[in-house]
């Protein structure tokens, strides 16, 4: 057959270019990849010995030439601005959310595409800023996080331009609703109830009706309605499973679960990222699609930028920058258990100095440390 172009499908495979597939194995292939209805051009029809251009999806995330960066001390001050301004609109959106009206897309669109801009000149700044979190701002830096590390690990995952950018902004808006969901049960510190739960499920619904209102584009709107759909049908709101479950869905409900994880709340700490790699990881492949919590893991590395690590000459450090090998970062060296005091911070290339190692990932609050106070004084331009 002749291939046009595909009009349905539950992924988001892209054909190079129309031409002519004579072998079973690509129709296979197109069916895996999640592809349902194309067109065909049955005036173009060919005997299968003929020579063929075979319209073939990649099969691997491809990684999206990486631009020319600009240091992490550069780019920290753009990112700082950004991670401000991103919580402000946060606010105004939440807000409109909370009234019934209708927001004004533009502004959280360019806000994504500033976001992306700044992951194209150096993830790591925006990474870093991830893990300074206030404790009572979650519900506004949870959406802030998701929406730059979805950025980066669309990056990572070798999408278009237009599909980072996409995601990025399905970050920053999938958890709108729960602004609807009242306090009692939202901030609640124990296990919820059947009957709060499932007020709490409402969220997504909620979100979802407030992104209808404003027209956005149908895929997006889509992307933040699965993000707590899972695999094995039993997520929710509609119970969607397995290839019903777009790419984007799937990405976004591993971002999402995992900054949840990692994230401080007023009712208790979150969990070092190796802890919440192991969940992710049990979560699969029944709830989780395993390829990309692998990729997601490889994207982030085993120690995040960001995070905190207890080296074998027991000392604290914070993560830095990533190496080719993941278990090598460099990081900044900032405390000493030994003393437990605060030391001159310094720069340590795991890669090149094997005189000390990792021993774990930690958190601050494990040693009863101020470390936003730290990073403010010592790492903030």
């Amino acid at each position: 057959m002749y291939v046009n172009e595909i009009i349905e499908q539950s992924g988001k495979v892209k054909i190079k270019s129309q031409g002519r597939v004579a072998r079973k194995a690509v129709v296979e292939s197109l069916r895996k990849r999640g592809v349902l209805k194309l067109v065909i051009d049955l005036s173009k029809q060919f005997e299968p010995d003929e020579e063929a251009a075979v319209p073939v999806p990649a099969e691997e995330p491809v990684p999206a030439k990486k631009k020319p960066r600009v240091s992490m001390t550069s780019e920290l001050v753009r990112a700082e601005n950004l991670y401000k301004q991103g919580k402000e609109i946060q606010k105004t959106l939440l807000k409109a959310v909370q009234q019934g009206l209708p927001f004004d897309d533009r502004i959280p669109s360019e806000f994504s595409q500033n976001l992306v801009a700044s992951v194209e000149r150096n993830p790591d700044a925006l990474l870093c800023l991830t893990r300074i979190r206030e404790k009572d701002d979650y519900l506004l830096e949870h959406s802030l996080n998701v929406a730059i590390i979805l950025a980066n690990f669309a990056r990572h995952m070798g999408m278009s331009d237009d599909e980072v950018q996409e995601l990025a902004f399905a970050g920053f808006l999938h958890d709108m609703g729960k602004i609807r969901v009242p306090d009692e049960i939202l901030h609640k510190p124990g296990r919820l109830t059947d009957e709060e739960m499932d007020v709490m499920k409402k969220h997504v619904e909620y979100g979802v009706d407030a992104l209808h209102e404003v027209n956005l584009n149908p895929d997006l709107i889509r992307t933040v309605s699965e993000h707590h759909e899972r695999l094995d049908g039993f997520g929710y709101p509609a119970g969607t499973k397995g290839d019903n479950i777009s790419t984007a869905g799937r990405m976004l409900a591993v971002a999402d679960m995992y900054d949840a994880l990692t994230a401080d709340r007023c009712y208790k700490a979150g969990m070092p990222s190796q802890r919440a790699f192991q969940i992710l990881i049990g979560e699969c492949p029944h709830k989780l699609d395993q390829a990309l919590v692998q990729q997601f893991i490889k994207c982030m590395g085993v120690y995040p930028v960001g995070s905190l690590v207890l080296l074998s000459n027991d000392k604290l450090a914070m993560v830095l920058s990533q190496n080719d090998s993941p278990l090598t970062p460099v990081v900044k060296v900032f405390y000493s258990l030994t003393g437990n005091h605060y030391v001159t911070p310094r720069d340590i290339d795991l890669s090149y100095d094997k005189r000390v190692k990792i021993e774990k990932a930690v958190k601050a609050s494990d040693y009863k440390i101020n470390f936003n106070q730290f990073f403010a004084q010592n790492i903030s331009p």
